[in-house]
């Protein structure tokens, strides 16, 4: 075989580690972001952190920008200017008045009584920090605070620790007492009875409900409690239907109902309002579920003047960066020392780095401006005017890619006049009309939603009747897609919304 040199021409697509850190950034969230922002601020020194009393410069990611950029200056940083003139020309007065010679043992209130006393004074709110700040307790810990004020015998109190232990956070009894039982040891002499007796005493803790072992336990420990004469015949009334007939409540067999229970539908109405009104998880009262909190991405507002819609960044989103002139500085060309080198690759990755950052609040700002463009009737009337929208649409008009676009509306929320919404929510499929058109799947949904809050509670709209009502409208849809945006809504069927008149 004889060896020959060929030459090919071919391309080749390669991610730069610039462009492969770009679009790590382009898909973080804002919390993910500040954590990528500080981690970089720790490992690179390159890179410093821009207080908020500082001008911005050019090097600095502005996540600020906004469609208006005629904006006067604010009244706060006059004011603010104006004050720290002041507050510098007081620093200097005091600071001419120390005296250069000082003895040994000298004490700052021997030169200014009283000042020392009122820089560590605290005001009355924040005296009780640690009290603000701690977490909050559990139901556990609500039912053994009550059970140290409740005067019982050593073996009650072991049983009742053994009782408040199987209570989960909604209040459920979730092990049998058999089990319970069978958990203390013969030297004990803990009888089933006993178990029993405990049980019932810890069940008049508060929350009322507590320890219940099922759903008609929990609604007849509550039912128990109400004392008021005027309620005494619906309390009673309700008490029966919970007891003997709650499987027909649950399926809402109104008509059987007051069959078995030989009760008016008048009566019948004011036990199931009582019945309403009882709380089927009562320990989800004293340990409620942590509330997530979510910071916009970008803010979406109405110039009344001009009647034009504004989009801006959120510049509360990440926290401002700049290079640090100061080391910058010491970068030399002709250098290649260790020390020289380890500066030079530190800036080079600073500057990728806020470059980065730059291309997503570009890229962000572009997806966010072409949306409010193409849903300006949601801003305008509400999720009926919502159109039809695919990541499509929107790759088209910005010339970027499919991919790009949905890494960017992925985890991005938008403040709009109508609420938060994450950019995803804009998209979504349509359906087609009889003239032709289209119709968005959310304006469905919208749609559906109405239909439900005016429905007849006594004859509610099955999914059949609601498609025929669209098809009025000239919104062909099928059934079964119906019945699928009735579910995403968290709307029972029918039967299940059936209520007797009020």
């Amino acid at each position: 075989m004889k060896l020959s040199l060929q030459l090919k021409l071919g391309q080749q697509l390669t991610m730069t580690p610039q462009l492969q850190q770009a679009i790590r950034l382009l898909q973080l969230s804002t919390l993910d972001l500040q954590q990528e922002i500080h981690q970089a601020l720790e490992s690179n020194p390159m890179l410093e952190l821009i207080e908020n009393s500082e001008d911005d410069t050019p090097d600095t990611n502005d996540n600020s920008t906004t469609t208006d950029l005629n904006e006067p200056p604010a009244a706060e940083d006059k004011a603010s200017t104006r004050d720290n003139a002041e507050l510098n020309s007081t620093d200097s007065d005091w600071q001419n008045e120390i005296p250069n010679d000082l003895g040994v043992d000298t004490h700052w209130d021997d030169i200014y009584p009283g000042t020392s006393s009122q820089s560590n004074s605290f005001d009355g709110d924040s005296s009780d920090f640690e009290s603000r700040t701690s977490a909050e307790g559990t139901l556990q810990d609500h039912l053994l605070w009550q059970l140290n004020l409740t005067h019982i015998s050593e073996k009650d109190n072991s049983i009742a620790l053994a009782i408040i232990d199987a209570i989960d956070n909604n209040g459920m009894l979730t092990v049998d007492l058999d089990s319970i039982h069978s958990g203390f040891d013969e030297e004990s002499e803990v009888e089933l009875d006993e178990l029993v007796a405990v049980l019932h005493r810890v069940q008049q803790f508060d929350p009322i409900g507590v320890g219940h072992r099922d759903l008609t336990e929990c609604l007849m420990l509550q039912l128990a409690q109400i004392e008021s004469p005027e309620l005494e015949k619906a309390v009673r009334n309700a008490k029966l239907v919970i007891s003997e007939h709650i499987d027909l409540l649950g399926n809402r067999d109104y008509a059987h109902l007051m069959r078995r229970t030989k009760l008016k539908e008048s009566e019948l109405s004011e036990a199931i309002t009582i019945i309403e009104s009882l709380n089927p998880r009562p320990g989800a009262s004293i340990c409620p579920p942590s509330t997530s909190y979510v910071v916009p991405d970008v803010i979406v507002s109405k110039d009344n003047s001009s009647g034009k819609w504004k989009v801006e960044l959120n510049p509360e989103t990440a926290p401002k960066i700049r290079i640090n002139s100061s080391y910058a500085a010491l970068v030399k060309r002709a250098d290649t020392s260790d020390d020289n080198n380890y500066l030079r690759d530190n800036l080079q990755e600073a500057k990728w780095f806020i470059k980065s950052l730059q291309s997503r609040n570009e890229t962000l700002m572009k997806v966010s401006t072409r949306i409010v463009e193409h849903q300006r009737g949601f801003l305008e009337y509400g999720e009926e005017a919502m159109k039809p929208l695919v990541l499509h649409d929107i790759a088209e008009a910005v010339s970027m890619h499919e991919s790009t676009i949905s890494r960017v509306t992925t985890q991005k929320y938008m403040h709009t006049p109508r609420g938060i919404f994450e950019l995803k929510y804009f998209f979504s499929s349509h359906v087609s009309t009889k003239g032709g058109g289209e119709c968005s799947s959310t304006a469905i949904r919208a749609i559906i939603r109405k239909l439900v809050a005016a429905e007849n509670t006594k004859k509610p709209l099955s999914d059949s009747k609601i498609t025929n009502l669209l098809e009025e409208k000239g919104i062909n849809v099928a059934r079964r897609t119906i019945a699928k945006y009735r579910e995403s809504l968290s709307i029972p069927p029918s039967n299940e919304r059936k209520r007797l008149a009020g």
